[in-house]
């Protein structure tokens, strides 16, 4: 039975890699702020366990890492689905919003590459999904500056995680979805009608999906947009 490791697993579209993941019969560790969101699986106690781990407490990576090869005895594939998104351009915003940005989604995902490489080259065909945006392919008038550098950042890491592992099989591609129909963007102004964002269930299919290619079918990056633009 495959193992992964999914960040901010227990709601919104990370619940949804988790119960599609669950589905399709792999294992599934979470790494959770509020341990009590595992609640919401019904999942065996071989198919499904919850650590604490905070994306701005570098100290929680390790400990999940760890945690989730003793139990399950491998690690297959790790998804960085845990991300924040805070309103910073050239006239809003603190430093501080700007550094949570950074914490969240740039830190945090290197810190459990990092911790997971070695057990993901074991298997001969380990996997690293980073949950990145449209707004790491390009800057979108209106979006968040600090959001987008740290996107672009991550899609960044994503291609050195390919190089990283690539004679060890590890694979790495980042799923870049435009709008999703999650809490992130619930409150955004200006954000695209509900009826027209991505469900996270497709989203999570994607994961699924990419989960499934061998070695040889290695997708960098998979691009899913609601919105039409020429480029992407």
């Amino acid at each position: 039975m495959k193992v992964a490791m999914v960040s901010g697993g227990g709601r919104g579209l990370g619940a949804a890699i988790t119960r599609r993941l669950l589905d399709d019969g792999w294992a599934v560790s979470l790494g959770l702020r509020d341990l009590a969101q595992a609640g919401a699986f019904a999942a065996p106690e071989d198919r499904l366990a919850a650590f604490p781990f905070d994306a701005t407490d570098p100290a929680t990576a390790a400990p999940w890492v760890a945690g989730t090869v003793a139990r399950f005895g491998r690690l297959d594939a790790l998804v960085n689905n845990a991300g924040i998104l805070r309103v910073v351009d050239f006239e809003q915003g603190s430093e501080d919003d700007l550094d949570a940005l950074w914490a969240v989604n740039v830190k945090a995902p290197f810190r459990l590459i990092r911790e997971a490489l070695p057990h993901l080259r074991k298997t001969g065909a380990g996997r690293v999904i980073n949950i990145a945006s449209t707004d790491a392919k390009r800057y979108r008038a209106g979006v968040s500056v600090g959001y987008t550098m740290s996107k672009h950042a991550l899609l960044a890491m994503t291609q050195a995680v390919r190089f990283a592992g690539w004679d060890d099989g590890v694979r790495a591609t980042a799923i870049c979805p435009g709008a999703t129909d999650t809490d992130l963007i619930a409150n955004v102004p200006g954000v695209m009608p509900k009826a027209e964002r991505l469900p996270p269930e497709t989203v999570a299919g994607i994961v699924a999906f990419i989960l499934t290619l061998p070695n040889q079918a290695s997708v960098p990056e998979f691009i899913a947009n609601p919105r039409l633009e020429s480029l992407i």
